[in-house]
């Protein structure tokens, strides 16, 4: 049996391969974090006191590359600014707080971190990103908060790689900030370090 295919299908489907070829050892290195008007409106819109920032690291149990590595980019790679995924949302926090005036080296509430997921799918049709770590807030050395903050995002995905992999890091690297504003939304979180009344 003979399959005829035209020159312009031909075209696109080595089009399609040398892009493929040309996205498949890319490697891109997260910015550092920056605040973000969306956060600082939250932050301004409470009464919360300073904090410092405590240890952010990988969430026992879970995988040592979780940290450093991201699978699902279709062969590419991407890497925190800092070298580790927890050591990046622990900037992004302290970036939010900073720009806020609420962070604070000397203060009693100290917030700290572990990651416990970290993943993107650059996959054909539909990708999909989660970040999620447990926080913890500290007053003197007492904990007065201790939760788990997820940020999910899942979007279209396209079959051409080197449109869906710009996608897929762009939906993952926004999950940080995402992830920060789900934090200071939350109301155990600013019970925790609400300013006392007058």
């Amino acid at each position: 049996m003979n399959f005829c295919v035209s020159k312009p299908a031909l075209q696109r489907l080595l089009l399609t391969a040398g892009l493929a070829v040309l996205t498949g050892c890319a490697s891109v290195k997260m910015p550092a974090p920056a605040p973000s008007a969306a956060n600082a409106e939250k932050l301004r819109a409470v009464k919360l006191v300073p904090s410092q920032m405590g240890s952010f690291k990988l969430a026992a149990g879970k995988p040592a590359d979780m940290d450093t590595a991201l699978s699902g980019l279709r062969g590419s790679s991407i890497s925190a600014s800092q070298g580790s995924f927890s050591g990046q949302l622990r900037d992004e926090i302290a970036a939010e707080l900073s720009a806020a005036g609420l962070l604070d080296p000397k203060s009693r509430f100290v917030i700290e971190g572990q990651l416990t997921d970290s993943m993107v799918d650059a996959a054909i049709s539909v990708g999909k990103a989660r970040l999620a770590a447990r926080i913890q807030v500290k007053r003197d050395g007492q904990t007065v908060f201790d939760k788990e903050i997820v940020a999910e995002s899942t979007w279209e995905s396209s079959f051409i790689g080197a449109v869906a992999i710009p996608a897929a890091i762009n939906q993952y690297t926004a999950l940080y900030k995402t992830l920060a504003g789900k934090l200071f939304d939350d109301a155990d979180f600013r019970r925790a370090l609400a300013s006392p009344s007058p």
